[in-house]
């Protein structure tokens, strides 16, 4: 697989961990400080630093023997 694939796959995982939590703090009965769109925006912004910085440190990890 490659870096950039990698990469992607990892920054969704971040942005569906942000909603998923998100879904999960209503449903205990909370409500959310902001609106939903807001929830979306955070997602992907968290989303793109999780692509990035997984992309910027699988080539460490994976010369080290760690990946």
């Amino acid at each position: 697989m490659s870096r950039e694939t990698s990469a992607l796959l990892w920054g969704a995982v971040g942005l569906l961990v942000v909603l998923v939590a998100g879904q999960g703090f209503v449903l205990v009965g909370s409500e959310l400080p902001f609106g939903f769109a807001a929830l979306f925006v955070v997602a992907l912004a968290v989303g793109a630093v999780v692509a990035t910085a997984s992309y910027a440190f699988e080539h460490r990890l994976t010369r080290k023997g760690q990946a």
